[in-house]
This record gives C-alpha cells, sequence and structure tokens, in this order.
C-alpha cells in the first residue's frame, strides 16, 4: 500500500521536504543514547536501518513543524494551498497523520488503521507527525528513545529558524549551537554550585489579590507556558501591542524563574546572567493593572473569583498572542488548554440522535449528592457528568418534529486537551426564590494521577456498555500539578495554592507574609 500521490509529495517528496542529513544534537557529547525499547536499540545498531529509520523520522516531523509554523507566521491569504494527506484505508483527512516508518502509507490512528498496517506487512515502527512519539508494534506502545527525541527537538528546531523573521531587519534567526565545554571549562564547572530554577518565589498580595497570585502561580508550573514564554516566544520588547497580556507573561516569567537579569552590551551580542538564588517577594502590580483596563469586569479593589480571572487572562493572552486567529487557532491558549465537549440528545420517541460539539477550555463539575460512593472525588464527579440524563424541559426533536418530554442527554469529551483544568460548582441556591448563593463545603478527593479514557466519546456510547478505547492508557492520563482551594464564603475569603514541582508539592500560601511556602513530600499527599 502506498498513499496518494499528493499526500506522498507532501510528505516524503519534493524540494521543500528535504532535510540535511547532518542535524545539530541536542545531547551533550559522551551521553548515552538509551531507549526503553529494546527493539528500537536493535534496528539503531544496524547501520544502513539506522540512517534509513532516522532519515524518514526527521522528514515526516520536518513536514508537520514547517505546516504549524507557517499557520503561524503566514497570513491566510499567503499561505501555500496544498493538498492534506489521507488514509489509505478509510480516505479521510488527517490533520494529525501516523506515518509508517518502514514505506509511504500513512493511516489514522482513532480507525486503527495505521496499527493494522504494521501488522499486515510486519512493519516495526510508526510516527505521530504532530508529537514526534514513535509507536513499536511489538512492545504495543509508544517508547521512548533519547535518539528519536534528540532528532525531534533538532529537526523542529532548524525549521522554526528557517521560518523566523525579524521584525526589524527581516533577517533569518541565528542557527541554534549546543554549549558543549571543553576541557577546560569542564575543570572550571566542577567547583561551582548548581543554582534550581523552578521558579519558587512569592507573590504579594497587594490588596485582595490572591485570587490573582494563585492563577499566575498555576501558570507558572504550567510546563507548555513555562516553555513558551522562556523560550522567548513573545518578546515584550519587540511586541507592538499596548495593554498586552502576553507582554505581561513574559515579565512574570522573567521576574519569577529569573528573578536577577543583566544584560551587558558588547558590540552586536550580549550575555544575559539570568540565574539567581533570590526569593524576594515578587509584586505584580504591573499584571494588574493591565488587567484592570482591559477587563472592567476584573478592576477595583473587591475581592474577585479566581475561575473568572483564569478565563479573563486566557482570553486576554489569546487576543495579544502570536498565531490568534477566530477559526483553528493557534496560539499557546488553545494550543495549552483548548479541547472539545460533545453533546448527544437522544430522543425516545424516534431514536434520533442529535450531536453537538462544543469548544472548551476547562470543565465545570457539579458536587452532587455522592449516593452509594459516600465520599465525593473527581472520579465521581466525571461519571456523574457524562452520564446519561432526562432533559428537564420540552425538547423538540428534528425528525419526528414534535415537541416531547421524552428526551436523553449525555455529554462526553471528544477531544482531550494537553492541559485539563477541572471546576467545581462550590455555590448553590438552596431556595427556591434563587436568595443569596452558599458555599458547598464538603471536601472532594483527587488522586495524582487520572485516566480520562473512560469519559471521552469513544468510551460513552449511546448505551451503558464499556468500550475499550484504542490506544495505550498513556494517551489518556494525566499528572495533577496544580490546585487551587478557596476558604471562607461568599461575600468574604481568601485563595491559596498548591504546585508541583517533581516529586515536591509547594504550598503557596498568599497571606501577610509572603515567604509562607511549605514543601511536602508528594507520597504524603496522596
Amino acid at each position: 500500500m502506498s498513499t496518494p500521490e499528493n499526500a506522498r509529495d507532501i510528505l516524503f517528496g519534493g524540494e521543500s521536504g528535504q532535510i540535511p542529513d547532518a542535524l545539530t544534537s541536542l545531547r551533550p557529547r559522551g551521553e548515552s543514547l538509551d531507549t526503553t525499547c529494546t527493539h528500537v536499540s536493535k534496528a539503531l545498531a544496524d547501520p544502513s536501518r539506522s540512517t534509513e529509520l532516522k532519515t524518514k523520522y526527521k522528514t515526516v516531523v520536518a513536514w508537520y513543524a514547517r505546516k504549524a509554523e507557517q499557520a503561524v507566521s503566514q497570513p491566510p491569504a499567503k499561505r501555500r494551498r496544498t493538498a492534506a494527506p489521507t488514509c489509505d484505508i478509510c480516505h479521510l483527512t488527517l490533520p494529525r497523520p501516523f506515518v509508517c516508518l518502514s514505506c509511504s502509507f500513512a493511516g489514522c490512528w482513532t480507525g486503527e488503521h495505521v496499527t493494522s498496517h504494521l501488522a499486515d506487512f510486519g512493519h516495526p515502527f510508526c510516527v505521530d507527525t504532530k508529537s514526534g512519539s514513535l509507536f513499536c508494534l511489538e512492545c504495543d506502545d509508544f517508547v521512548y528513545g533519547a535518539t528519536f527525541e534528540d532528532l525531534y527537538l533538532s529537526t523542529t528546531l532548524m525549521v522554526e529558524e528557517n521560518q523566523t523573521r525579524f521584525q526589524v531587519s527581516k533577517r533569518v534567526r541565528e542557527p541554534y549551537h549546543p554549549w558543549i565545554p571543553n576541557n577546560e571549562e569542564t575543570t572550571s564547572l566542577k567547583n561551582t554550585t548548581v543554582v534550581p530554577c523552578q521558579g519558587c518565589r512569592g507573590l504579594l498580595n497587594l490588596g485582595q489579590t490572591c485570587f490573582l497570585n494563585v492563577i499566575l502561580q498555576s501558570f507558572i508550573h504550567n510546563p507548555l507556558l513555562r516553555n513558551y514564554f522562556l523560550g522567548d516566544r513573545h518578546n515584550s520588547r519587540l511586541c507592538k501591542h499596548t495593554d498586552c497580556t502576553c507582554c505581561e507573561m513574559d515579565s512574570l516569567f522573567t521576574e519569577v524563574a529569573f528573578s536577577s537579569v543583566t544584560f551587558l552590551a558588547i558590540d552586536h551580542w550580549c550575555c544575559a546572567q539570568i540565574y539567581s538564588t533570590s526569593t524576594v517577594p515578587f509584586g505584580p502590580t504591573s499584571f494588574l493593572s493591565t488587567t484592570w483596563k482591559v477587563s472592567a469586569e476584573m478592576s477595583g479593589y473587591a475581592q474577585q473569583d479566581a475561575h473568572e480571572f483564569f478565563i479573563t487572562a486566557l482570553n486576554q493572552i489569546h487576543g495579544t498572542c502570536r498565531g490568534s486567529t477566530n477559526i483553528s487557532c493557534n496560539c499557546i491558549v488553545h494550543q495549552t488548554f483548548a479541547g472539545q465537549l460533545q453533546s448527544e440528545v437522544t430522543c425516545e420517541r424516534c431514536g434520533n440522535v442529535t450531536r453537538t460539539v462544543d469548544p472548551m477550555l476547562d470543565i465545570s463539575l457539579e458536587l452532587r449528592d455522592p449516593g452509594i460512593e459516600k465520599e465525593i472525588t473527581l472520579a465521581g464527579c466525571l461519571r456523574r457528568y457524562t452520564k446519561r440524563e432526562k432533559l428537564g424541559r420540552e425538547y423538540s426533536c428534528t425528525k419526528c418534529a414534535k415537541p416531547t418530554h421524552e428526551a436523553v442527554r449525555r455529554l462526553s469529551i471528544r477531544k482531550l486537551p494537553p492541559v485539563l483544568s477541572f471546576q467545581f460548582k462550590r455555590f448553590e441556591h438552596k431556595t427556591v426564590s434563587k436568595g443569596t448563593p452558599q458555599k458547598i463545603d464538603t471536601p472532594v478527593r483527587f488522586p495524582v494521577a487520572i485516566n480520562m479514557a473512560p469519559y471521552t466519546t469513544l468510551a460513552v456510547p449511546n448505551n451503558d456498555e464499556t468500550i475499550t478505547p484504542p490506544g495505550p492508557d498513556a494517551m489518556y492520563e494525566y499528572d495533577l500539578f496544580a490546585v487551587i482551594n478557596h476558604e471562607g464564603q461568599m461575600e468574604n475569603g481568601h485563595y491559596t495554592n498548591f504546585a508541583r514541582f517533581q516529586d515536591e508539592v509547594w504550598s503557596l500560601t498568599f497571606s501577610r507574609d509572603p515567604h509562607s511556602i511549605f514543601i511536602y513530600d508528594l507520597k504524603l499527599c496522596e
């Protein structure tokens, strides 16, 4: 089997698809290129097979990286129109192709067509062109290999360098060269002290601004946002926007992660002394001022809701971010938080099913009576969220064209985002007259890791059968890295934040004492 001609040309042929053989590795010299898969190690041990795998891998990764970079850097009118690859079995368009590393086959993962191809033809590996993840047929799982990790990083970096132009001089970006210390530098480094760079710095409470501080701390510990802004993807010195929230994020990461920056200009280059052990609290006054200017509902000295600020901040980052569009947005907000919810309404009179897909940045869960489960858990809230329920209103079916109360709705997650945010609805109206809402103080138990496969559209059918979603469990697993708590009632209260760094949980409490940072062992928090 082979891909259609247009797909083969896009993925493997043509001048634009050629990748130089010599790519600078991002791994220091002498470091072992270990792998978790013996089948990958065996393939790399064969020189001819190794060259074939690496060349094919670089080609398909560069194709997707070039496509993604052009979608961000070029306006729609100037983008080159090219046919998208299609699955060679079902012939559906592939927004995220999986490509065989032994031939020119490109297939879809959802329909298991790419894995079927590997099994039928005895081809051992395929690659996800978006993430560069390598799938091994023998292991029946995605596997890690340091060699392919290096190839992915160097290839995507090379594409970015070729596509990036400076706003002023229109020059191509300087190529990246890793620093490999020589013998003299290695000797000097032996007597130095390693300075941590995990962003352990408190934020000052500027007067009922704990709602802002907890969200900012969760942003700081978000690995995707951290890599984006510390990678200089948005430079506040070159930005042309006024009251730009992205510039505030860039400054925030500079102050918190790199708390002491000194530039020394020498001719046309500068060196930065970026690491510091300073833990002096930082006051995000500029961030607060910009928020007041761009969002009237968040301005003033009154207490605000942290979730409202979370959504407001995401909208403002989206509006000022490079690559922001109204359709198929490629900004960092949508790359990080955007997913899709699917709503299925079934008319029990005629059996017609109406499906609606809506975008989401987070999921709001109700704290209902747990019933026989005795305690409220995150998994229990998700089960109730995706459970079939009767519509409490009259439903007009599009097929039988008759109003009916015999309709059932079910929600499911159609597309999982890289970072998944949950909000618990802790305020309710206990009276019929919808008077003053009251806070639900019931505790909620949640794990440090969760598998979201049971709550996806692929695993939630119309009946109550249990369906195993395709792919390994690792595709649906999430690790907890931040929790925001509220203490108090509706009229007053205080927000605190627990953020995770590796195997530690940091309690970042925002009180009168900005130095109140405590470290807990992650195992004690489970």
